[in-house]
């Protein structure tokens, strides 16, 4: 497909290089000559220099063929006319970033109005994200496939959990659960294990299973699956607030620590049931004040990574519930992983995933049937979501006679509703979801995972 980026920041410069290297053709506008210069020079690009909302700068970077704008500047006005001119322009699919709670809350309207393909709020994603992780708190993190069907769960094996040492047919045979492990982290390596792989301490895995199975599952191994209570929250940015308001609708009351007196004003009419405490979050008095030590769960959601750490570290000496930590930047990943900070939230990293999961979708009918995608461990690994098309080469053969692809695993078959975990006779019918995972990345068809 024919793209363009309208903005070259951590977004839109990650967004072309991972779609360059998909294969699609990437132009990118941005009105930072030199940034343009650097990006077109570091990958297979066309940069174009200018405003994004020009006709003139569109038409050069060559709306007029495009199939797809992505406007993911800092601003959500110049986003919002950079998709007006492109359906004018180019009568192309359009997406928007749009972070303004205001315009959240009339995203409808302005998606009908303006013919916005998908409009895509970081910090509104994000605190669905972590809504999805509190009313779940067993897990590290919670990835949907099939209109949210099945699900692709993480959490981290604890000292003395019934699982360890346990091999993976014992899953089934002994607690009598239907779900399928289908990835592993050990240290730093990444594992797509088989049936003679043995669960250890320490190890985080990801099974993949409808809700009710999930759910199951986790009570049989003993761990918390109960949504939290109660929720304490410091920061009352944007990410708080949806958080918060999100939070409420399922009934979990909410202490949120804000130092900014007027921004607590706001927040006292939006959110009417919290209760919001005007003072600094990073002060260790007023955490003990206001029951850190009692919270079921904790969120540092500050607008500074490094508060952010260190809160949630305070927070895991203090208490035992539920721990999620915000971080906007990337470059320190590996490191965080190692601490102790429950479940990380990088809303960047959820916007890539939205829009690439778009952009996935979109190309179905142009050659890929790839229906939902999700990078894993840093994009060590793929989750990916398949629709089996007609004249597949894998429809009626058993499994276990298809020649896979090592570091690879069939998870989870959707047949009309019907949530298969597979096993060596099943067959793979037309009109089927498949889930696949792997340490292969970069697959764009079902056959891809058959050995060339």
């Amino acid at each position: 497909m024919n793209i363009i980026i309208v903005g070259c920041g951590k977004v839109g410069s990650t967004l072309a290089g991972q779609l360059s290297q998909e294969g699609h053709d990437i132009s990118i506008i941005d009105i930072n000559d030199q940034v343009v210069e650097e990006f077109s020079n570091s990958y297979d690009v066309m940069g174009v220099t200018g405003n994004g909302a020009s006709y003139t700068i569109q038409k050069a970077a060559g709306i007029e063929k495009a199939h797809l704008l992505i406007a993911v500047t800092g601003s959500d006005e110049l986003n919002l006319l950079c998709c007006l001119i492109a359906r004018k322009a180019g009568n192309c699919k359009t997406i928007a970033k749009v972070r303004n709670p205001i315009y959240n809350r009339e995203i409808g309207f302005i998606k009908e109005e303006l013919g916005l393909s998908m409009a895509i709020n970081p910090e509104y994603e994000a605190a669905r994200e972590m809504t999805r992780i509190l009313r779940f708190p067993s897990v590290i993190d919670i990835n949907t496939f099939n209109k949210g069907k099945v699900e692709l769960l993480t959490f981290k094996i604890n000292k003395g959990s019934v699982l360890h040492n346990m091999r993976l047919p014992e899953i089934e045979s002994k607690l009598k659960c239907d779900i399928l492990v289908c990835m592993v982290e050990r240290g730093e390596e990444v594992i797509i294990p088989n049936g003679e792989f043995v669960l250890a301490e320490g190890d985080k895995i990801s099974i993949i299973a409808p809700h009710k199975k999930a759910t199951e599952f986790f009570v049989k191994i003993g761990m918390m699956n109960n949504p939290v209570k109660n929720s304490m929250i410091v920061g009352g940015a944007d990410i708080a607030y949806y958080l918060a308001d999100n939070l409420s609708k399922y009934g979990i009351s909410i202490t949120m620590i804000e130092k900014d007196l007027k921004r607590c004003e706001e927040l006292s009419e939006l959110l009417p049931e919290a209760m919001i405490i005007n003072g600094d979050g990073t002060d260790k008095d007023l955490l003990i004040e206001e029951g850190i030590t009692e919270a079921e769960s904790f969120a540092s959601l500050t607008g500074i990574d490094e508060q952010n750490v260190l809160l949630s570290l305070y927070a895991d000496s203090k208490m035992n519930g539920k721990i999620i930590t915000k971080v906007n930047r990337i470059a320190f990943d590996e490191v965080l992983d190692n601490l102790n900070l429950g479940s990380i939230i990088y809303p960047k990293y959820i916007t890539l995933h939205y829009i690439l999961q778009y952009v996935r979708a979109m190309n179905n009918s142009i050659g890929s049937n790839v229906e939902t995608l999700y990078k894993i461990k840093k994009d060590k690994a793929e989750a990916l979501e398949f629709c089996v098309n007609e004249g597949s080469k894998l429809v009626g053969i058993p499994l276990e006679k298809l020649n896979l692809k090592d570091n690879l695993i069939i998870c989870c078959i959707n047949r009309k509703g019907k949530v298969i975990t597979p096993k060596g006779q099943d067959c793979i019918k037309k009109g089927d979801h498949v889930i696949i995972v792997t340490t292969n990345v970069g697959l764009h068809d079902l056959s891809d995972i058959l050995r060339s």
